[in-house]
């Protein structure tokens, strides 16, 4: 196993944002390892899956090119922007803070959300994928009118 220094942990965190701007998700996928530990904080149970499917737990590699497949057949491609505001690193362990902006492709509402991501680099590959985000706005935009 190689050494995990916050260099090289901050490296392979920009990379992976890098890849995530650039919308490909089996290229962003690559930046994860074969198997790892991918959650997002999210209500299960009052989450109601037809909206937001991309919203679960993960655990491969595939999964990680599904969700951003998902990610991006629900919002508005035009209409999306993150804002990075802090990248913290602590050896193999970093944590990025900032803003999402969407628009819910099913009912046309744009969100914001902010988010902390928490992420563990091995061997140049993230194994930890920890998403916490203001999933209340996020559920809002996907909400059926008349409810």
């Amino acid at each position: 196993m190689s050494t995990v220094t916050p260099t090289n942990t901050r490296e392979v965190v920009e990379e992976l944002l890098r890849r995530i701007g650039g919308g490909n998700p089996e290229h962003i996928a690559g930046m994860y390892a074969e198997h790892g530990d991918w959650k997002l904080a999210w209500p299960e149970a009052e989450h109601g899956r037809t909206a937001t499917p991309w919203i679960r737990h993960r655990s491969t590699r595939a999964d990680a090119a599904a969700h951003y497949r998902e990610l991006a057949e629900h919002h508005v491609p035009e209409e999306v922007a993150t804002e990075v505001e802090r990248i913290l690193v602590d050896g193999s362990d970093a944590v990025v803070l900032g803003v999402i902006r969407q628009t819910a492709r099913l009912t046309g509402r744009a969100y914001q959300a902010r988010f902390a991501l928490h992420l563990t680099v091995a061997d140049g590959l993230v194994t930890r994928h920890h998403v916490y985000e203001d999933s209340l706005a996020v559920a809002q935009a996907f909400e059926a009118k008349g409810r």
